[in-house]
């Protein structure tokens, strides 16, 4: 699958501040943990052409990942709430089917950058517009749930899907937790991920080897193309102690 690369060599905006101090990192999963893409796709292809409608390119296709799927049939298929309701029954009724690691796979040096945050101790929330339940189910496939302080997503009526909901939520369990959330950063591949972040107060580094198409990247503090180096950058700047503690 052919993906548009942003550019990595600059810092995204000249808004980047001379010093941080981040106590707690906020993730995206699709796109920034684990490659997923090719199992959305399939899926909305299977469920589109079950309910009678058009196929369509997957690099049409490619616009649906990332935000809530309920928005993206109503924008990108055209359909009514109802019918956008029906067909993410449909897509989720699929999904529910296949195996958790159904053409999804996590990215290379993620499990390490991961790692490397626990050792770090720096508290770790997971913020996604997938529904919480597949998200709970991919991350415990693939062995990664444990280094999560949190586990946030979509609820299953949809009511928090937007990306800024999922963060706001991701905050409060993050408290609950006794971690300081006095200064978030946000690590996604979208601009999703900066909005949401955004609309929390909240700024976003973007990682290259996602979804985003370029022009994405306007807003982010910076562009990472490398985990390792994101991880280097993180545990620099983390100025909290050891509040961790995993699901």
């Amino acid at each position: 699958m052919s993906i548009p690369t942003i550019p990595t060599t600059v810092p995204a905006t000249s808004e980047r501040p001379t010093t941080q101090a981040w106590t707690c990192v906020l993730l995206d999963l699709d796109g920034t943990l684990i490659d997923s893409a090719p199992g959305i796709i399939e899926r909305l292809g299977r469920t589109l052409a079950s309910l009678g409608l058009p196929a369509q390119h997957e690099s049409e296709m490619m616009r649906w990942v990332g935000p809530p799927l309920l928005d993206s049939f109503r924008d990108f298929a055209g359909l009514n709430e109802a019918d956008s309701w029906a067909a993410l029954e449909r897509y989720r009724s699929l999904a529910g089917q296949e195996d958790a690691s159904q053409l999804t796979s996590v990215y290379p040096g993620i499990p390490e950058f991961l790692k490397r945050l626990n050792e770090a101790g720096i508290p770790l929330a997971l913020a996604t517009s997938k529904p919480e339940s597949q998200a709970e189910r991919i991350l415990d496939h693939f062995g990664l749930r444990d280094t999560l302080t949190v586990l946030c997503g979509a609820s299953e009526d949809e009511t928090r899907s937007a990306k800024a909901d999922v963060v706001a939520e991701a905050l409060v369990r993050l408290r609950a937790q006794g971690v300081d959330t006095t200064a978030p950063i946000m690590v996604g591949d979208r601009h999703h991920d900066i909005d949401g972040a955004r609309a929390n107060g909240i700024p976003t580094y973007l990682v290259s080897w996602g979804y985003a198409v370029p022009g994405e990247e306007e807003g982010a503090l910076e562009v990472f193309d490398s985990a390792e180096v994101l991880a280097d950058r993180l545990i620099a700047e983390y100025a909290g102690t050891d509040t961790k503690t995993t699901l």
